[in-house]
């Protein structure tokens, strides 16, 4: 009898190492998202289309960015913003798009993945960068740039997560277990630029956005009464049934 459990001890451990394997790879990619990591998901996206500021300190939205939604479902977005800024004193110009997914689907498209299939050329390897905020924070990112066919681009990326922003080598396992994250990209064109000016602008466009943005995110929820669970119940029916009749022409 002895022998014979020896025996099936590589089995058994090969069942604890598959269960293992299995557990961490359902946790990293979000295989087993529970009701509440999804509404968590929404809120956050729905704060974040609600709360991003159209101005702040010398920059003010100039036109809303066309966005492939093929894209955005691929990239896992459930929420997200495309817009170009322009400053009003120096005339500098940044765009900027976020995106709110889980982390998995946030960290599976990075610029050193996505420009090059774009036909973009690395010109400078991305590389950690501290922001100084205007609050006195700091948000970690991190940034590049990207050339084609005479144009370069310097774009800074970011993680926002309850309130901070980072820069994880490997956001889908550092990250792992946050059931929403906001990425920001902010792209300013680097074309003959000789100075340095371009990227300062983009820094400052950082250091002036964040903290407005990350201020209202908990002023407005700190404005939101919970709700009762006999209204919730009722507004969650009411979104089913208005869902349901926009769909409804499109089937047809």
């Amino acid at each position: 009898m002895k022998s014979s459990g020896m025996g099936m001890l590589p089995v058994v451990l090969a069942v604890l190492l598959l269960a293992g394997v299995t557990v961490v790879q359902g946790v990293l990619t979000d295989r087993w998202k529970s009701g509440d990591v999804a509404e968590e998901l929404r809120k956050t996206a729905a704060s974040l289309e609600q709360n991003f500021p159209r101005s702040f300190g010398d920059w003010e939205a100039e036109k809303e960015l066309e966005t492939d939604p093929r894209q955005m479902e691929v990239a896992g977005a459930v929420g997200h913003i495309s817009r170009l800024y322009r400053n009003k004193t120096t005339g500098a110009q940044v765009s900027t798009f976020v995106v709110c997914a889980t982390p998995s689907d946030a960290s599976g498209h990075t610029p050193d993945r996505c420009y090059p299939g774009a036909g973009f050329e690395i010109a400078e390897q991305e590389h950690r960068q501290s922001v100084p905020l205007s609050d006195g924070r700091t948000a970690e990112t991190f940034t590049g740039t990207f050339r084609k066919q005479g144009q370069t681009l310097r774009i800074f990326w970011t993680y926002g997560v309850e309130g901070t922003w980072v820069a994880p080598q490997i956001a889908r396992i550092e990250l792992a277990g946050k059931p929403a994250i906001n990425k920001l990209y902010a792209i300013v064109d680097e074309t003959g630029d000789s100075d340095g000016s371009a990227m300062g602008a983009c820094v400052d466009f950082l250091a002036q956005l964040l903290p407005v943005f990350d201020e209202a995110v908990v002023a407005a929820a700190a404005a939101t009464p919970l709700a009762e669970p006999e209204a919730a119940s009722q507004a969650d029916d009411a979104e089913s049934a208005a869902v349901a009749e926009t769909a409804a022409p499109a089937a047809g």
